[in-house]
């Protein structure tokens, strides 16, 4: 007999009687089977409230709660009113949720809020130890080219879907979330009878080109730097472009599409411009003047009652401690000053212009828009749009306006679910205006910055760290996510290559999200990492170790990055 079962209450079997001694006349009394299988029903009880719990990292708290919740004994008969009855109404979800990705990184601990809310992942950073991740056994042997391409695969996976359709009860559907998809990822959804909870991927990758961003936003009187939108095929046309628009001689030339800084370009002779000519030439591209500026993030969720704007963070860019790629993004932090009252004001405004003119272009949901801040003059600008869930979603999760009302992401999740709603957004906007200054939160993305190719041999184990007495960085604990972090001292890291796998000039190794902020303001020479941010970023590399590739050794197509 296990030794921790509890001993059956000594009053049990007289209960029975009891209630049998007490029982009217009239009624029956039970037979002796009748009373044999209540008992066996009671001791079944007993043993399964005896039973041990599951094993993987004991990371419980109030938060988990969702995860574990019954299922609302009756379907929501009216439309949801404020935001006590969407956390409600997520605490008690019967409809299967699936995350889909590389790395659950950007919505990791949403299950603390929604129930049935789980993760698929290629990479399995615990190895098997979080209870809401799942991730197939067997791998493919072929090389991904594109985020895409391992949705797609991870869709079709026979053991994927084994999961899902144990997942999901007889007649329902389950709904899959994802930050990149395309057609061939609306297909297969189509055909396995899943709910892709996402616009159209047409209608996404309209909008995810820089020229309709800047069109929409000067329709909404949401304007981005002065700019001119043009094709030029030559450096004397640049030129020409440039002074009829009145923006100077140093310049900043983008190509419609783009990720992390590779497809902007700073041009102020006609040398900078045979440099990147052959990446210009041909294309629509926006010419900006060049501005002294700060970059600023903030995730929205387009609604049908309106626009809900998340908090503001600044970015972590171009740093060679942790990106090969100048001006490629690498981070967010998320703090009081990140815009002083009125640029607060204007940028959420700006903001929720935006939105309502995407509602006109029929989208809905969740995206992200990069702001600039002209240091000189303080005014703000429209950037870009990212027309998706984004990798500054996961401290976006974490603020005080999330545990005030709920996750910014779970106003995405209420448009694609079968409920009704009326929120008034005007006062969750406001409130979450008035809890901006009450955060401190940080995140670094870690790319390999070597122009290697290795096999892995060793690496940093996801979980929580900290610094020991010595100001060593110290393993603490198996951790699932980063919400119980509680001051500077430590941090999380996600790892997103494990032992086996390869790493490469520009792989992303992993993630580490931490509290208090990892860079300052450097005065004319902008912004510099901590020393702080610089030990972590030390520490961690120190834990990584491979085998060199020879040539013929070496894969000849390296997998797509596992965090975007």
């Amino acid at each position: 007999m296990p030794l921790n079962r509890p001993k059956p209450k000594a009053g049990l079997s007289r209960l029975f009687r009891n209630t049998a001694a007490h029982r009217p006349q009239q009624e029956q009394a039970p037979s002796l089977v009748q009373v044999l299988e209540q008992q066996q029903q009671q001791q079944a009880q007993l043993a399964a409230a005896a039973a041990p719990a599951p094993a993987g990292p004991k990371d419980i708290s109030v938060g988990t709660d969702a995860a574990f919740a019954p299922a609302a004994p009756a379907p929501v008969r009216h439309a949801l009113r404020n935001v006590s009855e969407v956390r409600h109404f997520f605490r008690t979800n019967d409809v299967p949720i699936f995350f889909v990705g590389a790395t659950p990184f950007n919505l990791l601990g949403l299950d603390r809020w929604v129930r049935n809310f789980s993760y698929i992942s290629y990479y399995d950073g615990w190895d098997g130890a979080h209870p809401r991740l799942f991730s197939p056994a067997q791998k493919s042997e072929r090389t991904f080219n594109s985020a895409e391409q391992i949705n797609n695969w991870l869709l079709r996976n026979p053991e994927v879907r084994a999961f899902m359709s144990r997942r999901t009860p007889a007649g329902a559907r389950p709904k899959v979330a994802m930050v990149f998809f395309d057609a061939e990822t609306e297909g297969i959804c189509a055909e396995l009878g899943y709910d892709l909870i996402l616009p159209a991927a047409g209608l996404r990758e309209h909008l995810d080109s820089k020229i309709v961003t800047t069109r929409l936003g000067n329709e909404a009187n949401a304007p981005s730097v002065p700019n001119v939108l043009t094709k030029v095929e030559d450096w004397p046309g640049l030129v020409a472009a440039a002074q009829a628009a009145g923006l100077g001689d140093e310049l900043v030339v983008q190509t419609p599409y783009g990720d992390s800084g590779k497809t902007t370009f700073f041009i102020c002779s006609e040398a900078d411009w045979d440099r990147h000519k052959d990446q210009i030439i041909g294309q629509d591209i926006k010419v900006m003047r060049r501005i002294n500026n700060r970059p600023v993030a903030v995730e929205a969720v387009l609604t049908r009652c309106g626009t809900v704007v998340g908090p503001f963070m600044t970015e972590l860019t171009g740093y060679a401690e942790l990106t090969p790629y100048r001006g490629g993004w690498c981070g967010n932090e998320m703090h009081p000053c990140v815009l002083e009252g009125g640029q607060r004001t204007r940028a959420v405004e700006l903001v929720r212009r935006l939105g309502d003119r995407l509602a006109k272009e029929g989208y809905r949901g969740f995206f992200e828009v990069d702001l600039l801040v002209d240091t000189d003059n303080g005014e703000v600008y429209l950037g870009e749009l990212n027309p998706r869930i984004s990798g500054a979603s996961a401290i976006t999760n974490v603020t005080a306006g999330a545990y005030a009302d709920v996750p910014l992401f779970l106003f995405h999740l209420l448009e694609f679910m079968d409920v009704d709603f009326e929120l008034d957004v005007d006062e969750i906007n406001q409130r979450w205006d008035e809890l901006a200054s009450a955060d401190v939160w940080s995140q670094m993305i870690i790319k390999e910055t070597s122009p290697i190719v290795e096999q892995l041999t060793a690496t940093p184990r996801t979980g929580q760290y900290y610094l020991d007495a010595s100001g060593a960085l110290v393993f603490g604990r198996a951790a699932l996510d980063w919400h119980q972090l509680q001051d500077e001292s430590e941090a999380f890291f996600l790892r997103v290559y494990g032992p086996g796998d390869y790493r490469w000039k520009g792989a992303d190794l992993g993630i580490l999200v931490t509290k208090g902020r990892l860079q300052f303001d450097a005065g004319q020479n902008g912004t510099a990492l901590t020393i702080r941010a610089q030990h972590l970023i030390k520490s961690l590399r120190a834990a990584y170790a491979g085998v060199a590739l020879a040539d013929a050794d070496a894969p000849k197509d390296l997998p797509a990055d596992g965090v975007k």
